[in-house]
């Protein structure tokens, strides 16, 4: 009954685990969750005020497809600003999420065949979104020891003639990893000359520590010319619900593709969020930013010391994001039962690293207080000591 395009994609593990752990919580039992892949702040009052002038302004009306001409400004400003990149507003997409914005992008690229580049640890959506557009996966294994991250010489031996796009993620998801300027121009290198695409997924751009953040687009003009940017407001201004991403390309007959594509879709974005949007991208809640930025690092510094204490646990202090990516493989080598049986014996919510392509790791997000994971961290050191 079902198509084979939908019965090829496979449940997401970070829904399932999050969906077991909520049950155990149900039940009444005591669970702290380091499984979400969201912010623990509240969104900026500068934008929720905003939003809420939008609705005692009826603006609830559709508006163009890709986003109202001053959002698209917007988005062109802030790219400028902030990346060095210079783009019209008819080359800016707003979408429900960056997820939104890569499923267009992927269905306007991607044919029965081609090959997608993907560095593993990935986000989980990646390989599932290639498979649904027809594409196969060809996954670039990462460890610890090479920083989560691909090198052009692993790069350039992937490479094929059906090769069709690179999947960068920067800062990653899950591992934190952030690709220097130095590491994209030498990736830029072996691309050149070629007629492949670049999909720069840079969702957690603010996030950053001890590192400067390099937009891959700006690396070159041959760079900026074969590069898809995608990004957005979910985790730099915890704006997850609002839904609120958008994608740059100069590529003017693909961004013509994905408006096509969007308008017989879901059509323009929510209104409201279109109108918040404005000014977290001119730059205004950048003290709301640096607030939670601060935060996180204090986190994250936490943490590491934590886990790097425990003779059987290790990890990588990652320069982005909100996430560690914990090298259990002293313990065992299969992560869904480490953490299916974490969860039941001790209450503690992780996402296992098989579900991100990498088996022996768990996903440990840090988006908590310090409170939880302190505990948190006990009872996964206690659980590795008895395993």
């Amino acid at each position: 009954m079902l198509t084979k395009r939908v019965n090829s994609l496979s449940p997401s593990l970070t829904i399932a685990i999050s969906t077991l752990a909520n049950e155990l919580k149900a039940e009444g039992k005591d669970i702290i969750s380091f499984s979400a892949g969201e912010p623990d702040f509240g969104t900026p009052e500068i934008i929720k005020n905003e939003a809420k002038k939008a609705l005692d302004a009826d603006f609830t009306r559709y508006t163009a497809v890709p986003g109202t001409p001053q959002l698209q400004k917007a988005v062109v400003e802030k790219l400028k600003r902030d990346n060095n990149l210079n783009y019209k507003p008819s080359q800016i997409i707003t979408s429900n999420g960056a997820k939104h914005s890569l499923f267009n992008l992927f269905q306007a690229l991607i044919e029965d065949g081609d090959e997608v580049i993907i560095g593993a640890p990935y986000w989980v959506t990646y390989p599932e979104l290639v498979t649904y557009s027809g594409g196969k996966s060809i996954i670039i294994q990462t460890t610890d020891k090479d920083g989560f991250k691909i090198t052009a010489k692993k790069l350039k031996e992937a490479i094929t003639k059906k090769t069709k796009m690179l999947i960068l993620t920067t800062p990653s998801n899950p591992t934190g990893s952030v690709y220097t300027k130095t590491e994209l121009q030498e990736i830029a290198d072996v691309l050149k000359d070629t007629d492949i695409f670049v999909a720069s997924d840079e969702m957690y751009e603010k996030l950053v520590y001890d590192v400067e953040f390099t937009a891959a687009a700006s690396i070159s003009e041959d760079m900026y010319k074969r590069t898809i940017t995608i990004n957005g407001l979910s985790k730099s201004v915890a704006m997850t619900g609002w839904r609120f991403g958008y994608l740059a390309s100069p590529n003017d007959e693909l961004i013509s593709a994905m408006k096509k594509l969007q308008s017989q879709s879901t059509s323009n974005i929510n209104s409201i969020t279109q109108q918040a949007a404005i000014v977290a991208l001119l730059g205004k809640a950048d003290a709301d930013i640096e607030m939670m930025r601060k935060e996180f690092q204090k986190r994250r510094d936490l943490a590491v010391k934590l886990f790097n204490a425990s003779s059987k646990l290790s990890v990588l202090k990652p320069d982005g994001a909100f996430y560690l990516f914990v090298n259990i493989q002293k313990v065992t080598n299969d992560s869904m039962k480490f953490c299916k049986q974490l969860l039941e014996e001790k209450g503690v919510a992780l996402v296992p690293g098989v579900g991100f392509g990498s088996e022996g790791y768990f996903r440990f997000s840090f988006a908590t207080d310090e409170k939880n994971i302190k505990e948190g961290i006990a009872r996964i050191i206690a659980f590795c000591d008895n395993y």
